[in-house]
């Protein structure tokens, strides 16, 4: 029955898909973003916290897009989890406050029972950070449930042993030269039109459209399967970021890591360009040889990648194939783009991009 309803609505499905989810409109992002930063800076603590940022002495782990699931084959989260756990109990640890970013539980494919009862081990690793007040859990697009079903007190109180908030945004605030200076950070699906639209579609789409679409095993376009709408979330985000009086933005939602407003693509071509102007024939080779990696995955570069200021950011996921994750910490007067993979059968922390946080906060307050 599934066969034959997948061969008799998918053409319908995707086209009305399309239709209802109105190809990303700049305006309409960049209006939801204002919108949503500023409510959080007028007071409003139902749309999210103002976080105090220390420059020295505070330390943030913000990691996105974990989707979990059922355990089963269209797990995403299932071969991340071992790399995630000990990634977790690292920042515990070292005193870190743990900020998820949004798509934390894949709620769109799933029951929240199935997620819970199949994530015990994660679940219990966050738990720590919120028994100690250093979690702050965000809501994207694949968990609008926390945001419009309810009964999610009661399951977030089954999950953490406490009910706690979910929020659309957060802002990390310090004083750089007597100005409050602000980080924003949220899950990056605003101004989308299936998911960010009034509570009605909002409901609909988390609860009876979404799910319609898992049944049917159609994959409707979103930013973190398609290449052409990667590069448009990335621009919009940017373009939003760079405007007068706009903070730094931290997004998730693609899956795909950007740091200072570069893809590690572009970075790549930015390092080969130094790397030809120096005659450095071996760092050369190594820099093609990456690039031709890289765009067996993602091939888009921006046309002004060159010019591009460091006004955006985005955690990456923490469901890539091969289990590894991405996330954004911020600790020792630091950003940075942070993957732990495994290696020799244990998880491992690398840096694969950091910058002064100082510098970047005085950068954009230029």
């Amino acid at each position: 029955m599934r066969r034959f309803l997948q061969q008799l609505l998918t053409k319908p499905t995707l086209w009305l898909a399309k239709k209802i989810s109105s190809n990303p409109d700049i305006d309409r992002v960049h209006q939801a973003l204002s919108k949503l930063f500023e409510a959080i800076m007028n007071g409003d603590t139902k749309k999210g916290p103002v976080l105090p940022l220390d420059m020295q002495a505070s330390r943030y782990i913000i990691f996105s897009d974990q989707h979990k699931g059922a355990k089963d084959g269209s797990d995403d989260f299932r071969n991340a989890e071992t790399n995630y756990i000990s990634a977790l109990q690292h920042y515990h640890k070292k005193g870190f406050h743990l900020i998820a970013l949004g798509d934390c539980e894949e709620l769109w494919e799933n029951l929240i029972w199935s997620v819970m009862s199949k994530n015990k081990p994660s679940e219990e690793a966050e738990r720590l950070f919120v028994k100690e007040q250093r979690f702050t859990k965000v809501y994207g697009n694949h968990d609008l449930f926390w945001n419009n079903d309810p009964f999610a007190s009661l399951y977030l109180k089954s999950m953490y042993g406490e009910s706690i908030p979910v929020y659309e945004g957060v802002v990390l605030q310090t004083k750089l030269e007597g100005k409050n200076t602000n980080l924003f950070l949220t899950h990056g699906h605003q101004g989308d039109g299936q998911s960010d639209g009034n509570p009605l579609s909002a409901w609909f789409v988390s609860r009876v459209w979404a799910p319609f679409q898992s049944f049917l095993n159609i994959n409707p376009n979103t930013p973190a399967y398609q290449k052409e709408m990667k590069s448009t979330h990335n621009r919009f985000m940017y373009e939003w970021s760079r405007l007068e009086n706009n903070p730094v933005l931290i997004t998730g939602h693609t899956h795909q890591p950007v740091f200072a407003s570069l893809t590690h693509l572009e970075r790549l071509y930015k390092q080969l360009i130094s790397a030809e102007k120096e005659n450095n024939v071996a760092t050369i080779q190594q820099l093609k040889q990456a690039i031709q990696f890289r765009k067996q995955e993602y091939d888009y570069v921006a046309a002004n990648y060159m010019q591009m200021k460091p006004f955006y950011f985005n955690t990456g996921c923490c469901c890539f194939s091969d289990g590894d994750i991405t996330g954004i910490e911020i600790a020792d007067g630091m950003i940075r783009l942070i993957k732990w993979k495994q290696q020799q059968a244990t998880s491992q922390w690398e840096v694969l991009e950091e910058m002064s946080l100082e510098n970047l906060l005085l950068f954009n307050g230029d």
